[in-house]
């Protein structure tokens, strides 16, 4: 198991030195900082465990560093020390966020009492955060097609194990939660997961990105930086977009997904990696593979498992059980009264296209709570909200799915000409009186 990291902030270097080595001896791995600045540069490297913090230093002093750390939700507990401690300081200290305060001349128990406290409550929160994250992952993975009942139980099977995955499906599918779900199911959960896009670096970044570098190693480098496969140690990374990683950074990874080691950028020593690794894309990898832009050695290592996502308009009436889901969800959060929606926008909803998938959905679903009062949502009100009405996986005869497809287009036309008839009449080339009793046959009008 690896050891706990420690950063010793303190500008008194024989008290580096003696916490330094009491704790070492404790079996703690230390790392020691002077002030501020070189602190801050340790932490951007590498984010230790815990901190223990001078409150007097030059520059910035201990509280100031606190409060700018503890603003960071990553920020892990810091114990602040002094020698001259008063109940004034230890408040503030409080105050701000630190798991203890111990005075100076620091007493070897005492202070490994504290450090093992903070420590538990660290890893507290960091469970309660990955719990977190776990209901919400399961709580969107929802519908009731065989299409995505498939997939549940893909990651059901599969989470347990330490196979990669490669995740594949349309843009807005819900690629991401699949890996978290993955993620949360397996026995890495209460370690890292992270995520890398790799559709969003720079490619001539990407490779310091995933792998870290040494100071020095290129113009920039002004400090040793630690990459995304060492943030991920002993728990997940998820290469998101894979099929944009230039040729380059895919031969540097294959090596590293064949030995399970690396070095950063600039650097001869080697890294023991013990990290899974899920690859999502919704690009035709095979196809990227015959044009030369992808390994297809690469594909192979990534693709033990592949779970494909369906689009929603591939799900069958998921899309008005998912819409429900996001109206509630939006109406609780903005402190809204409960809406309905009513069965013809449900039809309305399982028969469009859904080009922008289920992240489409949820979007609609947030703008319609936030533009519309309606305590009943029906299809007049989604109708001029969505880019076209597809029918073409809407259940029924040809006479039902016309009704549909014309009920959304009158009530479009009624939207954009704010409810005149006469007009509505005129866009469609319809005799006002015809408009009028379409509508009403159609239950868009009194």
């Amino acid at each position: 198991m690896t050891p706990d990291h420690l950063l010793i902030v303190d500008d008194e270097p024989n008290i580096r030195k003696v916490l330094g080595g009491v704790l070492e001896d404790e079996g703690y791995r230390v790392r020691t900082a002077a002030e501020g600045t070189e602190a801050q540069q340790m932490l951007d490297a590498e984010r230790p465990d815990l901190i223990l913090l001078d409150v007097q230093l030059p520059g910035d002093d201990g509280l100031t560093l606190l409060r700018r750390w503890r603003g960071d939700k990553d920020c892990p507990p810091v114990i602040m020390m002094s020698g001259h401690a008063t109940i004034d300081i230890a408040v503030q200290a409080t105050q701000a966020g630190a798991a203890d305060f111990v005075e100076k001349p620091i007493g070897a128990e005492r202070l490994l009492v504290s450090i093992r406290n903070a420590l538990r409550l660290g890893n507290l929160d960091r469970e309660n955060t990955t719990l977190r994250e776990v209901l919400s992952a399961a709580s969107e993975i929802l519908g009731e097609s065989a299409e995505i009942a498939a997939v549940r139980e893909q990651i059901a099977r599969t989470a347990p194990s330490d196979a990669r995955v490669l995740i594949t499906g349309e843009n807005g599918t819900g690629k991401e939660l699949v890996a978290r779900a993955l993620h949360a199911a397996s026995a890495r959960e209460q370690q890292p997961f992270i995520k890398v896009n790799c559709a969003a670096i720079p490619s001539e970044l990407l490779e310091s990105e995933l792998f870290g570098h040494e100071r020095g190693a290129f113009t920039g480098a002004v400090a040793m930086r630690r990459g995304k496969f060492e943030l991920a140690q002993r728990g997940t990374l998820l290469l998101d977009e894979i099929g944009d990683m230039n040729p380059t950074t895919q031969a540097k990874l294959l090596r590293v997904l064949e030995e399970n080691e690396m070095e950063r950028v600039g650097s001869e020593k080697t890294i023991a990696l013990d990290v899974r690794i899920f690859a999502s894309t919704n690009q035709d990898l095979e196809r990227k593979i015959a044009a030369g832009d992808f390994r297809q050695d690469l594909y192979h290592r990534l693709k033990v498992v592949p779970i494909h996502v369906p689009p929603l308009r591939e799900r069958g009436k998921d899309a008005a059980l998912l819409a429900r889901h996001y109206l509630e969800h939006f109406c609780r959060a903005m402190g809204q009264a409960e809406r309905v929606l009513d069965e013809s926008a449900a039809t309305l909803l399982n028969g469009h296209s859904w080009p922008g998938n289920v992240r489409e959905l949820r979007n609609l679903m947030e703008r319609l709570v936030i533009l519309t009062d309606a305590p009943t949502l029906g299809s007049v009100e989604f109708s001029p909200l969505l880019s076209g009405v597809s029918v073409a996986k809407t259940a029924g005869t040809l006479a039902e799915r016309l009704e549909i497809y014309e009920r959304g287009l009158l009530a479009a036309a009624l939207h954009r000409n704010r409810d005149n008839i006469a007009a509505a009449a005129r866009e469609l080339g319809l005799d006002r009186a015809n408009l009028h009793r379409k509508l009403k046959r159609l239950g868009l009008t009194e």
